[in-house]
């Protein structure tokens, strides 16, 4: 599962050892005291360290990770993350270059329309808040390209406010920590939100480091195909686990193809288009695939997501504007 490592963006509150393990059950919704202090206490020994959540990153710093982690690991995330934070340090550095340029410098990482909402973010950040990234969740909603995880991850991990951050790891170990079942709905439900708000901690900076913790525990141990139980530090308290690790009987898991799909072809017609300096011919796209209904479907497709501009003569670029 790639989405959203987590960050950590906050100075790391005092937090008492592990508690010895309990009875095995599972705690009842409302009751995170008993998952809360070893998950955190696990996280302070074994979080990973990623620029990100080094003190200089700062909130830009974050936002740009959580554009760049979803749905891509953090193998791939790095150098890219590095290469923008050294370009682009501050949303204004960015919002002053052509929205192509993000795309160009967004290289490989996949589903390039975020490169262009975090442009587009950038723009608004520079233009309604003086090149700051807000730190309250209703203004970091209404950028652009941001959403209700985005907004709360923003607030959490950079400015260590109180919100339930909800992705694929978190929800994750709450489906099997908390309700017993292997793997959550393919979908986020009004339950799971709920659930996470009635275990987030009180106070806000254990709040946002337990944001942090349970989705490093998520991404580290509770795995989606191999979870490593034995390094659990709430295994003794996992409802999953006392029902003896059930399989999943719920709607199929989707599963991801890329060969031979339209994203595939749109990532081989822009990776022409990054490359070059200069418009693009019709004929140097038609190379790149043989098959001429799903290549014109594909680059319609980019031409539609404002992601190529088509010029005049039958060439193409990255967008300028």
């Amino acid at each position: 599962m790639y989405k959203r490592q987590s960050q950590d963006r906050i100075p790391s509150p005092a937090v008492p050892a592990s508690p010895s393990p309990g009875p095995s059950r599972a705690p009842e919704p409302g009751s995170g005291g008993a998952l809360h202090l070893p998950v955190i206490a696990w996280f302070e020994t074994h979080a990973r360290d990623l620029p990100w959540r080094r003190p200089e990153a700062g909130p830009w710093g974050v936002m740009v990770s959580e554009f760049m982690l979803q749905q891509t690991p953090v193998s791939r995330v790095l150098p890219v993350y590095e290469e923008w934070l050294a370009r682009w340090p501050r949303p204004a550095a960015l919002a002053a270059e052509p929205p192509g340029e993000a795309v160009r410098a967004w290289g490989r990482l996949g589903y390039p329309r975020r490169a262009l909402r975090l442009h587009a973010a950038a723009t608004a950040i520079t233009e309604r808040h003086g090149g700051e990234v807000p730190d309250d969740h209703a203004a970091l909603l209404a950028l652009p390209g941001v959403g209700e995880y985005t907004a709360a991850a923003v607030a959490s991990f950079a400015y260590g406010r109180r919100h339930a951050v909800l992705d694929t790891n978190v929800r994750r170990v709450l489906a099997r920590a908390v309700t017993g079942v292997q793997y959550p709905p393919n979908a986020t439900t009004a339950a799971e939100r709920r659930l996470a708000r009635e275990l987030l901690p009180g106070e806000e900076a254990v709040a946002a480091r337990w944001a942090a913790a349970s989705m490093e525990l998520g991404a580290l141990v509770c795995t989606a195909r191999t979870p490593d139980c034995g390094r659990c530090p709430i295994a003794a308290r996992c409802a999953w686990r006392a029902a003896g690790s059930p399989e999943h009987d719920g709607p199929p898991r989707r599963g991801q193809t890329y060969a031979g799909t339209d994203r595939q072809v749109r990532g081989k017609l822009l990776a022409v288009l990054r490359e070059a300096v200069e418009p693009v011919p019709q004929e140097a796209l038609d190379a790149v695939w043989n098959e001429p209904v799903q290549r014109a479907r594909a680059l319609d497709g980019l031409v539609a997501d404002g992601l190529v501009e088509p010029l005049e003569g039958g060439t193409y670029r990255l967008p300028l504007t």
